[in-house]
């Protein structure tokens, strides 16, 4: 990027710059008002992309704590892509520096959830395997199989109940209870879809993503909870269209 052009961007984010030297208008007047204008409508314009990626902390925030935080946001983090459909990857980081919310210990996950929404929605579409196909598997097999997931597929790990305060908060949902949650995000149709799961669920999740084996993926869970649920988890990534392949070697 030349020094011009940083020089804009940086004129572009902060209301105290000048206008960048040599910008004119079209007669060839000084641009300065004109500049001001385009100016406004760049941070409005990302500001309203924000606000329509994270509904539920604009929720939680409400509107005017939303555009402080949002502006302050913009300003400290303009786009690195041109995908502004995928803009605010880094709100999450922000908000834990952000010393007026540090109190809402839960709100950088839910915008890590909100997020992963955003990606599952603009993720590659891979077809699911038949489920059928894994329930054939005597346990024998099913111990020492691998599962390749769809890119679709989100998870985020919480000592908050993230998913609940989403539903709660999108979709009606009931009133949180205070504990530790993973959010798996999938996506069977064309929305993604939040399910809530142990930590010892988003253990197994995260295992089988690393490519272990699903006898190992059930151990790394049952060392978080004995109690374990496998056939509730495997029935979230069934349901959720999660599971692409499955590996016997």
């Amino acid at each position: 990027m030349s020094v011009v052009q940083t020089d804009f961007r940086a004129a572009i984010l902060d209301p105290a710059r000048p206008a960048p030297a040599g910008l004119v208008d079209p007669e060839g007047r000084p641009a300065g008002k004109r500049f001001d204008v385009y100016r406004n409508n760049v941070v409005v314009s990302l500001t309203n992309a924000l606000a329509e990626a994270f509904p539920v902390i604009r929720k939680l925030l409400g509107e005017n704590n939303f555009s402080i935080l949002a502006h302050q946001f913009v300003r400290a983090h303009p786009p690195d892509s041109p995908r502004i459909a995928l803009y605010g990857g880094a709100l999450p980081a922000f908000l834990e520096g952000f010393e007026p919310v540090r109190h809402l210990g839960y709100l950088p996950d839910v915008a890590r959830l909100e997020h992963a929404l955003r990606e599952s929605y603009h993720a590659a579409d891979v077809p699911a395997v038949d489920p059928a196909a894994l329930a054939a598997l005597p346990p024998d097999r099913l111990l020492v199989a691998r599962l390749t997931l769809a890119p679709t597929l989100r998870w985020v790990a919480s000592d908050w109940p993230i998913a609940a305060i989403w539903h709660f908060n999108a979709t009606g949902g009931p009133k949180p209870a205070m504990q530790a949650e993973t959010a798996l995000v999938t996506r069977p149709d064309f929305d993604p879809v939040v399910t809530a799961l142990s930590p010892a669920g988003g253990a197994f999740v995260s295992n089988l993503a690393a490519g272990e084996r699903i006898g190992a993926a059930i151990d790394a869970a049952t060392a978080r909870a004995a109690d374990f649920d496998l056939a509730a988890t495997l029935a979230a990534l069934v349901s959720g269209g999660a599971i692409t392949a499955i590996e016997e070697d």
